[in-house]
């Protein structure tokens, strides 16, 4: 699995932080970092946090 995240769109609400901890957080600027292939364990954790994304700013590929 692969995880990109638009940073441009992203907005850092941190709510794929929260969905998906293992793969997503913020730094101490408040600016997202993210695993862009994190194991298919989190696949779940992902969609989660792609779907919870306000700005619709997460993309999954296999």
């Amino acid at each position: 699995m692969h995880v990109t995240v638009d940073l441009a769109k992203c907005q850092d609400h941190g709510q794929c932080v929260i969905a998906a901890p293992a793969v997503f957080s913020l730094n101490d600027d408040g600016h997202l970092e993210y695993d862009g292939n994190p194991d298919d364990s989190e696949r779940s954790y992902v969609e989660d946090a792609a779907d919870v994304c306000p700005a619709q700013a997460i993309f999954i590929k296999d």
